[in-house]
């Protein structure tokens, strides 16, 4: 589908207009969407708009990367768009001019819905220029970033408040594929912080300078958002680090204890096997107490060792 929004000088709103009308004189600027854009809409890219070529080739190949490249009257942006479920990347292309803008994305967006509307229900946002009408894309893909953050945070802190009713395994479980979810995170955010960097500080994009702070509060956001991405992974790092030494102390606890036990029952073995032997010679099998005296000295050692053991502080 093909959305043409148009504003002449007097930031009136023209929806009911072609293509072939867009370079009318009264036009000041406008903004066409290729949301799920059909094989013969997309060609127009290259028939209409005349783009550079290698721009168009990276609006099919999916996915790239955030980045901007500046070519001789247009600007190309690709930018990324957040699934709120799975966190996997959603591409966005947009084409900068010097009086146009041109969005071109084959995945449903209501975040560009949501900048459309307010283009169209605000006079104040369209006198702007199209230059706010970026920003607004922009800034309403990056507010789309936050809800997942957040959540992932809520994650940790219920796994962190819930840890005295969950098995280690579990918690080792769930922290590694929160870890997991903000590497997906940490693959759309830090790139697009970078790119918005370039945009803030760019000579070539003309008339930026003029509205830098509206870039500016989007370049924020995302520095908040990185900084928020790495401070919680550090935290399941910490996490991870304690549930394993945790661990790590809880078998060798066992380990001491197994240790302990055999070595107890070791002089017990020895003094048991010495008697179990099959000869008819043995002086003492003909005592008539032997058999209590031997037990009581194999009590005696087990306690002895028992008592050296705890003095040395081997069941602490």
């Amino acid at each position: 589908m093909l959305r043409i929004c148009a504003i002449n000088h007097n930031a009136d709103l023209l929806t009911d207009i072609g293509l072939d009308r867009l370079d009318d004189p009264d036009i000041a600027w406008y903004w066409v969407d290729f949301n799920q854009p059909t094989d013969q809409e997309a060609k127009l890219l290259e028939s209409h708009f005349h783009f550079h070529p290698l721009a168009i080739e990276d609006c099919y190949h999916l996915l790239q990367r955030p980045k901007v490249d500046h070519y001789e009257t247009v600007h190309f942006f690709v930018l990324h768009a957040l699934h709120p479920q799975k966190l996997s990347s959603q591409e966005v292309d947009l084409f900068l001019g010097s009086r146009f803008l041109v969005t071109f994305h084959f995945e449903p967006q209501p975040e560009l819905d949501e900048a459309w509307l307010r283009m169209q229900e605000q006079p104040t946002s369209r006198q702007k220029g199209h230059l706010y009408a970026a920003y607004l894309v922009m800034d309403k893909l990056v507010d789309g970033y936050f809800p997942a953050v957040y959540e992932l945070e809520d994650q940790l802190l219920a796994i962190e408040a819930g840890s005295r009713k969950r098995s280690i395994q579990q918690m080792m479980d769930d922290i590694f594929e929160i870890r997991g979810r903000l590497l997906k995170l940490r693959r759309t955010i830090v790139p697009m912080r970078d790119l918005l960097y370039r945009v803030v500080n760019s000579e070539r994009i003309e008339g930026v300078k003029e509205q830098l702070f509206y870039f500016t509060d989007v370049y924020d956001h995302l520095l908040k958002l990185a900084e928020m991405i790495e401070s919680n992974r550090d935290v399941t790092a910490d996490m991870r680090d304690s549930y394993i030494s945790m661990n790590s102390n809880r078998m060798n606890t066992i380990m001491k204890t197994l240790t302990v036990i055999t070595t107890i029952f070791m002089p017990l073995t020895f003094i048991a096997g010495i008697y179990g032997m099959n000869f008819d010679y043995m002086p003492e099998l003909k005592w008539h107490a032997g058999y209590f005296f031997v037990l009581g000295v194999m009590l005696a050692i087990g306690a002895g060792m028992f008592w050296w053991f705890k003095r040395k502080g081997w069941f602490d």
